[in-house]
């Protein structure tokens, strides 16, 4: 039995379950949206999220820089 009234046309939240915030670019690894962002999602009109939707792969590669290894060593 289908429940029409919790039928909605939304697109799926980008939420993969990874929940952490980059130190620096402040973006969450998993789905690349701000705390901002996250908390906004629900209050977001079905056109706004797509938009946001479509510029969050864009942002996977503000995360791709290394933050370790031998260029975080300070000089000796």
């Amino acid at each position: 039995m289908s429940d029409e009234i919790w039928s909605r046309d939304e697109p799926d939240t980008p939420c993969v379950k990874v929940c952490v915030m980059h130190p620096t670019e402040g973006l969450c690894v998993g789905c690349y949206r701000t705390l901002a962002e996250i908390g906004a999602w629900s209050r977001l009109s079905r056109p706004e999220r797509l938009a946001l939707m479509a510029e969050l792969p864009a942002r996977a590669q503000r995360l791709k820089k290394r933050r370790g290894g031998r260029a975080a060593r300070p000089p000796e």
